[in-house]
Formats: structure tokens, sequence, C-alpha cells
């Protein structure tokens, strides 16, 4: 089976920088040749990515959260899922390029410097553990890609505002589709977090003889899942929408990465595994 990872750790970089390679094709050039081979590649890369994680969890009795290098595939696996159910989700590839590239770029990090670790702490082997920090990295991700549309959008906005269209700008989807891909975004962000945080709270006490629901970590995700609920429905029932939409998504994705950092670096109660 260790064969069998070592040559999905190699072929997955070099899978996504196909990809890569082809939605900038058609994103430059617009060819039935480049829009067919791009099509056979995507689902596939995702799906050999899920055999490459779940192969990896089965070898080493641990799900692949135990370094940077390992979190760093899934977050690689994270964006190409999010990038996927929005692309099938509204059938738009213009953005694919941009997006798949960090998949890419996380990927092929990953795939330099992993190791294959047998000896880890025993909390690190909890499926438990696994799914909550997948879902909570998915759940950033998709918050995170909402950010890079809204930005997107503001761009395209003020380009439009200022009567100047280039090309590159040409490429881009217009601004409605902008908007729905942010929402698809936001709403996968906010399924997975609220995962993580269901997840959470089941195995914390299993986990750990003291424990509290107050851990700061806890506390930071939970109000940020509330805020882009609120957003979500704020949009949904009054009329959220256009750029005050876009820069509640930037706003939000900013709040949220820069309370973890701060959470990350100066709070070490219980959820601190390693």
């Amino acid at each position: 089976m260790n064969t069998i990872i070592d040559i999905f750790n190699i072929l997955l970089p070099i899978l996504y920088a196909m990809l890569v390679w082809f939605y900038a094709k058609d994103f430059l050039g617009n060819q039935p040749l480049h829009k067919n081979i791009r099509a056979l590649l995507l689902f596939p890369t995702v799906a050999i990515h899920l055999i490459y994680l779940t192969l990896r969890t089965a070898a080493f009795d641990h799900v692949p959260i135990t370094t940077m290098f390992e979190i760093m595939s899934i977050i690689s696996f994270g964006v190409a899922v999010v990038y996927v159910s929005i692309e099938y989700a509204i059938n738009v590839k213009g953005t694919g390029v941009f997006i798949l590239f960090l998949s890419f770029l996380f990927q092929i990090i990953s795939s330099l410097f992993i190791e294959d670790l047998i000896e880890v702490k025993q909390v690190l082997r909890s499926r438990l553990l696994g799914t909550h920090v997948t879902s909570a990295l998915i759940g950033y991700v998709g918050l995170a890609i909402a950010a890079m549309y809204g930005f997107l959008y503001i761009m395209l906005y003020h380009n439009i505002k200022a009567k100047r269209f280039s090309t590159y700008y040409l490429k881009l989807p217009n601004l409605e589709i902008l908007e729905r891909m942010t929402t698809i975004s936001i709403t996968i962000g906010f399924i997975f977090l609220g995962i993580a945080i269901a997840v959470g709270i089941v195995w914390l006490p299993s986990a750990f003889e003291q424990f509290s629901y107050f851990d700061p970590k806890l506390v930071i995700t939970v109000c940020i899942w509330i805020l882009f609920g609120v957003s979500i429905m704020a949009k949904r029932y009054y009329g959220l929408r256009g750029r005050r939409f876009m820069v509640l998504a930037i706003a939000g994705f900013m709040i949220a990465f820069f309370s973890l950092t701060i959470g990350n670096l100066y709070f070490t109660d219980f959820h601190n595994f390693y």
C-alpha cells in the first residue's frame, strides 16, 4: 500500500499542474480541445485525491492531520472540492485557473515534504478528531474562496464603473455570476464549519477529562459560524446583495483569519493536540 501512496503523492501535483495549464489555456484561448481535456481531468483528479487521503488514513491509522504538510494536502483537496461544487452548480469555468492553482500550490508543497508518520499521539488517531479538523479546514477554505470571489467582484465592478474593459476582465464571469459563486462558497463554508462544531461538541467530553465548551478556539469558530449564518439569512430574506454582500464576505473572512491566528498564538488550552 505504501508504494501506491507514494505513486499518488507524486501523481497529484502533476494532475493539478495539468488542470491549471488547461484551464489557463482555455481562459486565454478558448479552444475546444483544452475544454475537453480540462473537463475529463477535473473529477478524476479530485477522486484520486480522495483515494490518496483515504489510503494514508488506513495505512498509518490516523487521518492525515498530524503535520503541517499532511494538512496542506487536505487544504488542497478542500479547495478542489469547493471549486468542483461551484463549477457543477453554475457551469462557469472562468475562475478555475485561479482557484485550482491554490490546490496545485498546497499539494506540491505537501508532496515534497510530507512524512509517513506511524508513531503519533493516541488522540490524533481519533476518527472523530479527523472529521472535526477536516470539516473545519474545508469550511475555512470555502470562506477563503468566497473572499476571493468577493475581491474579483469589487475589482470588476470598479472597472465597469470606470469603463475600463480589458481582455482579462472580459474573461471573468459577470457580476451576477460572481455573486452566486460567492454565495455557494459561503454556504459550503457554513455547512462544513457547522459539521466541525457539532463533531467537536460531541467528541470533547470523551477525549479529555477536563474540558470546557468555552475553549477560545471553539468560541471563535462558533462566532464566525454565526456571522456567516446571519449573512446568508440577510441575503436570502433581507435583500443583502451586490457590493455590500461582497464586502461582508471579505471582511468576514479577514475577521476569521485574524481571530484564529491570534487564537493559535495566545491561547493554549486543550485544543492543542501536538
